[in-house]
């Protein structure tokens, strides 16, 4: 499995590298993101959807658990679902979203590991000392998201 580290600086560093993601996913790809609050999900989900071409306004979806936006490239479903610590993911139909013809992003997947579908790309994000600073690991699950992070360490010289 190719696994990539990087290290971002700023939170437009954060955004670019959502919008370079954005030029290599399609549909039905599931991005499962990982850390603390305020760790960047939601700052990389604006780069992603500003890559797919929505306008829209992205809002973190924690009290509606899922957002939908469908006026790019692909539609994107961005997912909270931190709320469902306690269960309940079974009942929101999520293989629906991640079979269909857009781009899930699902925060605080732990919540919901045996809805996930067995290929998607992991990123976590961990904060630093520096309050700009995040280093993101992405762990690919199939050939397809292999494919992606390999594109992305040529683009980002990792």
């Amino acid at each position: 499995m190719n696994k990539m580290k990087i290290t971002l600086t700023s939170s437009d560093a954060t955004i670019n590298f959502g919008k370079s993601v954005a030029d290599l996913v399609s549909a039905g790809d599931v991005l499962v993101l990982d850390g603390d609050l305020g760790a960047g999900k939601t700052t990389f989900t604006k780069g992603l959807a500003a890559g797919l071409g929505i306008k829209t306004v992205i809002k973190s979806p924690t009290f509606t658990i899922i957002r939908e936006y469908q006026d790019g490239r692909l539609p994107l479903y961005h997912m909270d679902v931190y709320r469902l610590e306690n269960g309940g993911g079974a009942d929101l139909g999520l293989e629906e979203y991640f079979d269909s013809d857009g781009v899930s992003v699902v925060e605080w997947a732990q919540f919901v590991a045996d809805e996930l579908p067995a290929k998607y790309l992991a990123i976590k994000f961990e904060r630093t000392d520096n309050d700009d600073t995040r280093i993101l690991s992405l762990e690919p699950h199939g050939a397809h998201f292999e494919q992606i992070v390999t594109q992305l360490e040529q683009q980002y010289g990792q």
